[in-house]
């Protein structure tokens, strides 16, 4: 299954009075490089949640993010810091006295004072263990969106292979042509020599002439390297690397071709497989 390294998503879950909401973002990267944000609460869970992604994606810049909501409602859950409240009202006392005309406040402003109420406490075994559980079923979910996206990047990968496999057969049908051609060439090199015999340059043509009809090994290759690469798609693993290092052979195959070429629609099929192969390349960088 081919996948990409691209992909985004969302889920949350409620855990006592707290709604979490986890974000999970991944762009291309070389390696497998993780970013967590999360709040100060929750920060002791960073170690299992980096362990998480780290079993099921293998390349990508991965960001995760958490955010929580408090619900304060009336009961039990509603908590608050008395000792909070005590200083508060002797610091506000002290400071009255010292005022010409001291103005009062009521028990809702003190409540809504930075720190008067607490946060219902939560054990630490429950509040990881759910926030592992939201983790993974986004996981599952971004893992999901890289796959669909990745089975986009490979029929557009499996297209441009079936344009070279075109490109390499129009080649082998124009090679009769070219060698015909070829030989006319030599045919009246060697006129010409016997008329002025110079076997060095007899020679040097004959190694440049050969140089030029020797392009069947560059063509067997480029198939090769294709049938390669539809393969690669086919495993169930990380396939990024690989198919990145078999469009470098290709494209240096195609690059051995166009500077063999001396035909005019050789050459403009070897520019044709550039273009493919760097099409394929663009597209092959966002696959894990």
């Amino acid at each position: 299954m081919t996948r990409s390294m691209t992909a985004f998503a969302s889920c949350e879950t409620q855990i006592g009075p707290l709604t979490i909401n986890c974000e999970l973002r991944a762009v291309n990267h070389r390696y497998c490089d993780i970013s967590c944000k999360l709040p100060e609460r929750l920060r002791f869970t960073e170690a299992a949640i980096r362990g998480l992604l780290q079993k099921k994606i293998a390349r990508g810049k991965i960001e995760i993010a958490l955010n929580y909501r408090q619900h304060n409602v009336a009961g039990p859950d509603f908590l608050v810091d008395m000792q909070a409240v005590a200083a508060v009202l002797k610091a506000t006392g002290e400071i009255e006295r010292q005022m010409a005309n001291p103005g009062s406040f009521s028990a809702l402003q003190v409540l809504l004072m930075p720190g008067i109420q607490r946060e219902p406490e939560i054990a630490p075994q429950l509040l990881e263990q759910g926030i592992t559980e939201l983790c993974n079923k986004t996981l599952l979910e971004l893992l999901k969106a890289r796959e669909r996206e990745g089975e986009q990047l490979q029929q557009l990968i499996e297209e441009r292979c079936q344009g070279v496999l075109q490109q390499v057969k129009n080649a082998q049908q124009r090679m009769p042509e070219v060698l015909q051609r070829l030989r006319s060439r030599l045919h009246t090199r060697i006129v010409d020599l016997i008329a002025d015999p110079d076997m060095e340059r007899l020679e040097q043509e004959m190694i440049f002439l050969l140089q030029k009809l020797d392009v069947e090994e560059e063509l067997d290759r480029l198939a090769t390297h294709v049938n390669e690469v539809l393969h690669t798609l086919q495993q169930d693993q990380p396939v990024g690397r690989r198919l990145d290092f078999l469009l470098q052979e290709m494209n240096r195959e195609a690059n051995t071709l166009g500077s063999k070429s001396s035909d005019k629609e050789m050459t403009q099929i070897a520019i044709e497989l550039k273009v493919l192969i760097e099409q394929m390349r663009e597209q092959v960088q966002n696959i894990e």
